[in-house]
C-alpha cells in the first residue's frame, strides 16, 4: 500500500491526536465527576454527564485519527526501508 498523507503530516497528525486525548479525557472527567472547576459558574452546563459524552466522543474521533495517522507512518517508514521514496 502506498501512504495517502505526507510523512511529515503523519507524526504531526499522531503528536496533536495524543495530545488532544490527554487533555479532553482530563476535562471529560472533569465533567462527568461534575468538579467544581467546570461545574461552579452559573453560567456553567447543569448536566456535566452530559457534556462528557460528547467530550468523550470527540476523544474517540481523535482516537480514529490516532489509528490513520499512525498507520500512515508505519506506511512511510516501511517504504523508507525498502528503497521507494523519490524526490519528485
Amino acid at each position: 500500500m502506498k501512504p495517502v498523507v505526507s510523512a511529515m503530516n503523519a507524526w504531526t497528525c499522531i503528536v496533536v491526536s495524543v495530545f488532544a486525548i490527554v487533555i479532553l479525557s482530563v476535562i471529560g472527567a472533569m465533567f462527568k465527576t461534575n468538579h467544581h472547576a467546570m461545574m461552579g459558574s452559573t453560567e456553567d452546563p447543569k448536566d456535566g454527564t452530559a457534556v462528557a459524552g460528547a467530550v468523550f466522543g470527540a476523544v474517540v474521533v481523535y482516537g480514529i485519527f490516532l489509528v490513520f495517522c499512525a498507520s500512515q507512518a508505519w506506511l512511510h517508514m516501511r517504504a523508507s526501508r525498502q528503497g521507494d521514496i523519490r524526490l519528485s
